[in-house]
């Protein structure tokens, strides 16, 4: 799970963002913003998701190679039964789809794998998710031909080799159903580590998200009570890094009773580390000031 220290640190990036003279909609943000911020963790992800992928395709070819064979000898046998055309049409689908999953994942295989270019990275992804779409569709259309053959008793035993290779083939897919989504499959142990990086980017989100949402609910107020410690407060005249600090403090301070010398301490980290030279001691004491309005007589953080 993502530390505390990593959802301030993603929040007030995320402040900063949205508050620069003639920023996006903190709405229209988001998207763009997390696809930044998370970047690197995506691509180790679709890395270690590609790994996976290419170890199951390892059983795949013959399991291919045997239901072209059979495919063909069912394909002659179904030319006699007119009443069957739509399990003939679905051989032929799932064919079509068997071969797009083959070149999918030759395209896949042939991309980078550890270029750091977002480009490239993108491509990636996108190649990925294809290989996942085109999955789904050959599932679906593996599960209807065996439902079809149902209406079929007198052509199951004929038709049993095709099939059987079918199930064979599903069972890639069932497990491939299990690397695209692994939160749903907790079991799973040799699936923990993509589990918890795809559970850990999207718990980042979550609980930075909801964050911010709190301090841009209570901007008003926040900055009220900036004013109040800030001799000529205005927003604009404060550097926009320190402005997305001190909002989100005083949001702990006053709004979500953390103790006063607990956000003043990380208010002050978050200043050294993404703000001026001169940042870590204004904030320190604008938060001071602030902390005493509520009766905290703590002295400030030393720097």
């Amino acid at each position: 799970m993502p530390s505390r220290r990593q959802i301030r640190e993603a929040a007030v990036q995320f402040l900063y963002c949205a508050d620069l003279e003639g920023g996006a909609d903190p709405a229209a943000l988001r998207d763009p913003f997390w696809d930044f911020v998370t970047e690197s963790d995506r691509r180790s992800l679709q890395l270690a998701t590609f790994r996976t992928v290419h170890h199951l395709a390892h059983g795949r070819e013959g399991r291919l190679t045997e239901f072209v064979e059979r495919s063909s000898a069912a394909t002659t046998l179904l030319a006699g039964y007119p009443e069957a055309e739509s399990l003939k049409a679905g051989l032929l689908r799932i064919a079509e789809l068997e071969s797009g999953w083959s070149t999918a994942l030759a395209k896949l295989e042939r991309l980078p794998k550890d270029d750091d270019d977002a480009s490239v990275a993108e491509h990636f992804s996108k190649a990925l998710e294809h290989l996942f779409r085109v999955d789904r569709d050959l599932a679906a259309s593996r599960q209807r031909f065996l439902r079809d053959l149902e209406d079929h008793p007198g052509l199951r035993g004929p038709l049993e080799a095709v099939s059987a290779t079918i199930r064979r083939l599903q069972r890639i897919s069932d497990r491939l159903r299990m690397v695209e989504e692994p939160e749903k499959f907790p079991d799973q142990a040799d699936l923990a580590k993509l589990r918890d990086s795809k559970t850990e980017i999207a718990e980042l989100r979550r609980r930075a998200d909801e964050l911010v949402d709190k301090v841009l609910a209570g901007k008003d107020p926040i900055d009220a009570s900036l004013a109040q410690a800030v001799d000529n407060y205005a927003p604009e005249r404060i550097d926009p890094v320190d402005r997305a600090i001190l909002r989100l403090a005083t949001h702990e301070i006053l709004q979500a009773d953390t103790p006063p010398k607990v956000a003043i301490n990380e208010a002050i980290e978050l200043a050294k580390r993404f703000g001026t030279s001169d940042s870590s001691r204004f904030v320190n004491g604008v938060l001071d000031r602030i902390a005493r309005q509520t009766g905290d007589s703590e002295p400030a953080a030393v720097l």
